[in-house]
């Protein structure tokens, strides 16, 4: 046999073996690039967790240099080699450090609740790739570069609000800067593999932009309201709206519960009545039935007299009255004949005439 096919037949597993591995790789890089795009932002906040961690550990340690520098101010100052200057220097470096560290707890509790709302909001391995992090973040952006060109191409817009394309203008320059560092931070496509800490930056910056522009576009829209362009009157839904303040927002919350809770007492009111109502009808006795026969009348003459009567002069009340046809006793009855009296005579009559 030829040696080249003698090695071929002895040596044919290696090109499955080749193939089998590439593409058993080539499906974990795919589900790995998958599972890092899913995840990117629940990574993206547990980096900055950490970070708020790593800055609120240096806070404490801050703390406790300075309450160690007041007490040694205040030990030179009894010896005399402090001044009053020096000792109110550190107090007040102190009380700064305590703004730093309560600045970093509270980063801190902020960053672990982004932290779950991002494990919450974890979309599952089959959605669709344009609910992705990154992809929701890009058409973030998007909205709001077609809500500026929205200025940039309407010539009614541009007329009213010329503020708005005017570099000029410090919101507007403020803008145009923001929207510049967000656009070279901008990714190639959704797909593009990204960092943590990348995804973080492009996130901050496009979330700059976005107050940029609302902050531009609410005072170009006041300028406009005071040159005439515009009704004197901002609308609900008008970028220069006044947001709700959050005592009106607590007041609408408390009222809304309080007429929440007045209902729901109502309702149990009204249920408890019920239910003692029901057990009360439950648990009267049963009422006697109706008879045919009225009941006798009590006789007002025994009643006044005391003394015991004779039963056999009393009459039968059991004996059953007489059905004998009679007269009809409904007819009136009949008058006697009126006595005529004798006409006086002067001779005397016999007896009996």
């Amino acid at each position: 046999m030829d040696p080249l096919w003698a090695t071929v037949a002895e040596f044919w597993w290696i090109g499955p073996s080749v193939i089998g591995a590439g593409a058993a790789g080539w499906f974990g890089l795919r589900q790995e690039r998958a599972a890092r795009l899913r995840r990117i932002e629940l990574d993206a906040a547990r980096g900055e967790l950490k970070a708020a961690r790593r800055d609120a550990a240096s806070a404490r340690v801050a703390l406790r240099v300075a309450r160690t520098e007041l007490a040694r101010v205040q030990a030179e100052r009894a010896t005399g080699r402090a001044s009053n200057a020096d000792t109110a220097a550190a107090r007040k470096n102190l009380e700064r450090t305590q703004r730093e560290a309560k600045a970093a707890a509270a980063t801190v509790r902020v960053r672990r609740a982004h932290v779950d709302a991002a494990r919450t909001a974890l979309p599952a391995a089959a959605t669709d790739p344009a609910a992705l992090p990154l992809a929701r973040l890009m058409a973030a952006h998007d909205e709001v570069t077609a809500r500026w060109m929205a200025y940039e191409t309407d010539p009614a817009r541009l007329i009213a609000f010329p503020a708005m394309t005017d570099a000029r203008e410090p919101l507007t320059a403020h803008f145009l800067a923001a929207q510049r560092a967000a656009r070279e931070l901008r990714p190639a496509s959704p797909q593009a593999r990204i960092t943590a800490t990348q995804f973080t930056a492009y996130r901050d910056a496009v979330l700059r932009e976005t107050r940029a522009f609302e902050a531009a576009e609410a005072d170009a829209w006041r300028r406009a309201r005071a040159a005439g362009d515009m009704p004197s009157t901002p609308r609900e839904g008008d970028p220069d709206a006044a947001a709700p303040s959050a005592l009106s927002q607590w007041s609408t919350a408390a009222q809304g519960f309080a007429q929440g809770l007045a209902q729901t007492v109502i309702a149990r009111s009204a249920e408890v009545i019920a239910r003692a109502s029901a057990a009360r009808a439950a648990s009267a006795p049963p009422s006697p039935p109706a008879s045919a026969d009225p009941p006798p009348r009590s006789d007002p003459a025994a009643q006044r007299d005391p003394a015991p009567r004779d039963p056999a002069a009393q009459p039968d009340r059991t004996a059953q009255p007489d059905r004998t046809p009679g007269p009809d006793r409904t007819a009136p009855p009949a008058q006697a004949p009126s006595r005529v009296w004798p006409v006086p005579s002067r001779t005397q009559r016999p007896p009996g005439s």
